[in-house]
């Protein structure tokens, strides 16, 4: 992403939250993206997946909804995605052939890639909400996860 055409971009906020009923279970992601007061909802899930998972399902789904680059906002009670990014984590995790500072193997490594690719396309800036706190996005995305659970369980 060139910095330099930061101001030229569309300002977009993304909220979003992860839920599995089991952990590895059934899951659900939901997504809020708004754009001036334009929001728009998106939902999924998956029958045998993580919380971790979902949560960074989510973000990605989240960016790939996008148009254009963007000038990006995200808000998730994740700290497993944020402090990834904002920590430099992730970076290092590729950096070492997706071996942690411990050297075990990295999770999730086809999400993160994914993840990376968008960031490239995107300005985006990570923030931590607490979760069930009474945020009313992170709430709604939280009902949105919860919701897609149950088009998993068999």
């Amino acid at each position: 992403m060139n910095k330099n055409n930061l101001n030229n971009l569309r300002k977009v906020e993304i909220f979003t939250d992860g839920a599995c009923s089991g952990n590895p279970g059934p899951g659900g992601y939901g997504v809020i993206l708004r754009y001036n007061n334009i929001e728009k909802e998106i939902s999924g899930g998956a029958s045998n997946t993580t919380n971790n998972r979902m949560e960074l399902t989510a973000v990605i789904e989240g960016l790939k909804a996008l148009n254009f680059p963007c000038s990006v906002k995200i808000q998730t009670d994740s700290k497993y995605v944020v402090d990834s990014v904002t920590k430099g984590w992730v970076f290092s995790w590729e950096k070492n052939n997706w071996k942690k500072s411990d050297k075990s193997k990295a999770l999730n490594i086809d999400l993160w890639e994914e993840l990376l690719r968008l960031l490239e396309i995107h300005s985006v800036e990570f923030f931590w909400v607490k979760g069930h706190n009474g945020h009313k996005e992170n709430e709604r995305c939280d009902e949105l996860a919860v919701s897609q659970i149950k088009n998993y369980k068999f």
